[in-house]
């Protein structure tokens, strides 16, 4: 029940720590308080690279990813399966306690979201915002460089914010680009374009 005990604490003094976005739910509660200990103990890199590290392992194991996230399996079997894959890894303390604690709470199955939230709060650290370009084949390097140029000096960012740009491919978009920023997004693909005029069309029929 130590790391219990030690989440408590974490979860007490969150607030006296500043937390850079407010996430809500269940894994945001959870990455909010482990944030909160990570910076206090000035381990921030150190956690994500670690949880980063544990949600790649999760994701190529399906039989792990099962293990964590079926309900019936019992807590104490989880927190020494959990405990197995930590040692293997030789993750520092603060992560290994926090995933005792996610088991002693049966809360295991929220490991992959609870991974994203911290990602989130890294990201808003930073001062980073994640852009998600979408085009129908990979785009090339100049035109990325390009790309991400113009979205940085854009409007679309505030004063000193980074930009961290990714290219997803969706052949359905047919032609052009979907740019998408937090929960704005930018349709300038042909499948959108074809979709208003076949709109349009049935308007004047």
């Amino acid at each position: 029940m130590f790391a219990s005990k030690v989440f408590a604490r974490s979860m007490a003094t969150a607030s006296a720590t500043k937390i850079p976005v407010v996430l809500h739910g269940i894994d945001g509660r959870y990455a909010t308080a482990l944030y909160s200990a990570a910076s206090k103990k000035n381990v921030l890199d150190t956690v994500e690279s670690e949880l980063n590290k544990i949600g790649n392992v999760i994701e190529k194991d399906a039989r792990l990813q099962t293990f964590l996230e079926t309900p019936i399996i019992d807590r104490a079997a989880k927190k020494e399966g959990v405990s197995q894959v930590l040692a293997a890894g030789r993750y520092s303390d603060l992560t290994t306690n926090f995933f005792q604690v996610l088991a002693e709470n049966g809360r295991l199955d929220q490991t992959k979201k609870v991974v994203a939230a911290f990602q989130q709060l890294m990201t808003a650290h930073r001062g980073e915002v994640a852009v998600t370009v979408t085009s129908t084949k990979e785009l090339d390097a100049r035109v990325f460089r390009q790309l991400k140029d113009i979205l940085q000096k854009s409007n679309l960012l505030e004063k000193n914010q980074k930009l961290v740009l990714s290219n997803k491919i969706d052949a359905s978009i047919i032609g052009g680009l979907v740019i998408e920023v937090g929960d704005k997004t930018i349709d300038l693909s042909v499948s959108s374009k074809v979709a208003k005029l076949d709109r349009l069309l049935k308007e004047t029929i």
